[in-house]
């Protein structure tokens, strides 16, 4: 599923269509995970003006009118000529012109996880006001977490992934972030010092600016919006080597569901006791 990163990257790939004025909206498949509108027929005559990033959506302003995209688990937008050949999943076309040579953007989503809303009064409400800091800005600080942790008896990997606590640290990153500061992705959220919840945000911090100059991780299909692929999965130590080396101490690396998530971890360089303090 793509995370911040590789969402940031996409909305970056998308950037040359600023300025660009919607000719024609085709829908070819509406049932995504909630229906596409009906009405896309509006934005024919604006210009994209705008792209933002809140979380795992990209904000799209078309001279005000606002769109809310989130890629799902296996969503991409392309960036492509028209008289480029249709694949099979493109199931939203944006039209900017209407010559050959034209460009289009295209939302591919073969799972159909992904949406493509309004951004209303109704979603901004419900799917963006809920969320908590970006995790690259100053409102994701020790202190912040120190005060959103101190209750929690959740696993510490399941915090870190909650979008109301912070927003976009996804399964590859949360993994990753653990396992450089040595913290058990089991640990009881609570049971984290002030030490280590410091040595956190600073790592989460590093590991998803070093994540977006890689251009995401592809782990399967992901590419931005003009087809180049992600370069971070070639640098992760714990993500997916579950029965591999720690490249720490050699210890074999285990995995255990949290959350319903993978979560690999070394038992030696991450142990579940707490020392006490």
């Amino acid at each position: 599923m793509p995370e911040l990163p590789e969402v940031e990257t996409t909305k970056a790939s998308l950037l040359p269509l600023l300025g660009q004025q919607v000719t024609a909206v085709t829908v070819h498949q509406a049932s995504l995970r909630w229906a596409v509108p009906d009405d896309l027929n509006l934005l024919i005559g604006k210009t994209l003006t705008d792209l933002q990033r809140r979380s795992k959506y990209i904000i799209a302003d078309f001279s005000g009118q606002k769109m809310l995209w989130h890629l799902g688990m296996s969503g991409s937008f392309r960036i492509c000529k028209a008289n480029s050949e249709l694949r099979k999943h493109d199931h939203v076309i944006f039209h900017f012109g209407d010559g050959e040579d034209d460009l289009q953007l295209r939302y591919h989503d073969p799972r159909r996880f992904g949406c493509l809303l309004w951004l209303d009064e109704q979603h901004q409400k419900k799917l963006i006001d809920t969320l908590g800091p970006e995790p690259l800005s100053d409102d994701f600080n020790a202190d912040y977490l120190i005060e959103k942790l101190k209750n929690k008896n959740t696993a510490i990997k399941v915090a870190l992934m909650d979008n109301h606590i912070v927003v976009g640290v996804g399964n590859i990153y949360a993994t990753e972030s653990l396992f450089k500061v040595g913290i058990h992705p089991a640990r009881p959220a609570k049971s984290l010092t002030k030490k280590e919840i410091i040595a956190l945000v600073a790592e989460v911090k590093l590991i998803l600016q070093q994540a977006i100059q890689l251009g995401g991780s592809t782990l399967r299909d992901f590419v931005n919006a003009v087809g180049e692929n992600g370069y971070f999965q070639q640098t992760l130590l714990a993500y997916g080597r579950a029965g591999e080396m720690c490249v720490n101490c050699e210890t074999t690396l285990e995995n255990i569901k949290l959350g319903q998530r993978a979560s690999v971890f070394c038992p030696e360089c991450q142990p579940i006791k707490v020392k006490k303090r």
